[in-house]
């Protein structure tokens, strides 16, 4: 028997359907009376002033996961050179991941100097190897754990264990956002699919939900969120307009009662947010994914019709669109889960074969970062954009036994920043002769954190928030800012 709609309302989620056409009707709403009261729901993300002088306004992070080898990118190390080809000292006492020491093994990218502060690079980078003057390199980092899941977590939200909020969710609750009309804090993840670890790589922890990160597909032929557009649903009760608004403030007003006797529910308090951005979404989501207006020169600086250089190119481009518009905090990633190789690993984990592996995902970031880092100096954008590429962990200064891969290395690795207010072309620290283990001021998460926060204006020691009994904050208990990386 066909149910009247007056049985079809049988949960309050069928009615909010029916009765709202979705997340846009339920936004739409939202804004709709606050127009008309003057009163509109208090926004979780508008901005706030930063508490001291800032030189950075927003953030773009671009994270490689998988584990990059610093010793074949931007950690020179002459010693490999000279110990090439011959046997590892067991005798050390040194730990491995997951095989057995093979030969120390040299770069398989020759190194040579660059820009005027004469940096060592390898050839890995050519095109970033033109912008050393505009980037710091800090080649002393650590991370607690050679596990992928953990060591993302660590470098994410500075633990090991999930459940901490990430950066970027600490960035837009001091913050806020510049951008009414978009996610304060949006993930670009690579198109294969989603880094080790997953959502829980820019999860809010025990902030408030909303400051969670909102993932926008890069994909050119997909929404670039999904469901943001519902379908018509068959029945329901607006046959006109002006009756469609009577049934959606109506629905606002359930909305606020179910609300205020709730206090205190971060998820239900975000999911209302997240209605009234949904309808300002259905306009803006479209437009700053839109590339068709971009130039044919910026269309070929970040090689987007290349079959393999392309998709990161497009997260590079979109990570530009979104700070342009007011977006506080852009992560994307170079790399996704990982798996079996088939051509190529899926990221930056070159267990059997390293030329393969960092040999295809080195020319992705070396095109898409360049391209993003030119962009953004000619827009006039990088002094105010702090750019920060990294990754979980490096990789071992020999191969793994007899394959041609190397295996991890949480000892050492490197990472750069650029803009912001970052002092270009210096380096900070240093591994081993061998880039085994950091041996010159050795940094870790915290401390890298710190420094962002720092240019983000923001005391790294007085942003936290008290949790199960303890006062909780990005850095822990640790984190000092690297001051010689700053201009």
């Amino acid at each position: 028997m066909k149910r009247s709609p007056v049985h079809r309302m049988g949960t309050r989620r069928e009615f909010l359907w029916q009765a709202g056409g979705g997340l846009g009707g339920i936004a739409l709403t939202s804004m709709l009376h606050g127009a008309a009261t003057g009163a509109p729901m208090a926004n979780p993300q508008a901005p706030r002033s930063s508490p001291h002088v800032a030189t950075a306004q927003r953030v773009i992070h671009i994270f490689c996961p998988g584990g990059m080898s610093h010793v074949d990118s931007w950690d020179y190390r002459p010693a490999l050179e000279r110990l090439h080809g011959k046997p590892f000292d067991l005798e050390d006492g040194k730990n491995f991941f997951s095989g057995k020491a093979g030969n120390y093994a040299k770069s398989f990218w020759p190194y040579r100097q660059h820009g005027q502060c004469g940096k060592w690079m390898s050839d890995l980078f050519p095109r970033l190897s033109q912008c050393v003057d505009d980037m710091a390199f800090i080649h002393s980092m650590q991370s607690k754990t050679a596990l992928h899941g953990p060591a993302m977590f660590m470098a994410n939200s500075g633990f090991i264990l999930p459940g901490f909020p990430a950066m970027g969710a600490w960035v837009t609750y001091g913050l806020g956002s510049e951008s009414e009309n978009l996610p304060a804090f949006v993930v670009l993840p690579d198109p294969r699919g989603l880094p080790p670890g997953g959502v829980i790589n820019w999860g809010a922890g025990f902030l408030p939900a909303v400051h969670q990160g909102t993932v926008i597909e890069t994909a050119a032929s997909k929404a670039p969120i999904a469901d943001l557009f519902a379908d018509t649903p068959q029945g329901g009760f607006a046959t006109t307009p002006e009756h469609e608004r009577e049934g959606l403030d109506f629905l606002q007003s359930i909305n606020r009662k179910h609300l205020a006797a709730r206090t205190g529910q971060s998820e239900l308090e975000a999911r209302i947010a997240s209605y009234e951005l949904a309808a300002r979404l259905q306009l803006s989501a479209p437009e700053v994914t839109d590339l068709r207006g971009e130039s044919e020169a910026t269309r070929e600086m970040y090689m987007l019709d290349n079959e393999d250089i392309g998709p990161f190119g497009r997260q590079c481009l979109l990570a530009r669109r979104l700070v342009e518009r007011g977006v506080r905090f852009v992560q994307l990633y170079c790399g996704a889960e990982n798996t079996t190789a088939k051509k190529i690993r899926p990221n930056w984990d070159s267990h059997e074969d390293i030329m393969r592996d960092h040999g295809y995902w080195g020319a992705v970031l070396d095109t898409g970062c360049s391209a993003l880092l030119q962009d953004l100096k000619s827009r006039g954008l990088l002094e105010s954009t702090l750019v920060i590429c990294s990754t979980e962990f490096g990789r071992q200064p020999f191969m793994q036994g007899s394959q041609k891969g190397r295996d991890h290395n949480p000892g050492a690795f490197t990472v750069w920043m650029a803009g912001g207010g970052i002092r270009g072309g210096v380096s900070y620290g240093s591994s081993d002769e061998t880039g085994w283990k950091a041996e010159d001021k050795p940094t870790m998460s915290y401390d890298l954190h710190a420094t962002a926060l720092h240019l983000l204006g923001i005391d790294h020691q007085k942003l936290s928030v008290y949790h199960n009994g303890i006062q909780r904050r990005l850095t822990d208990v640790h984190g000092h800012v690297i001051r010689e990386v700053l201009a």
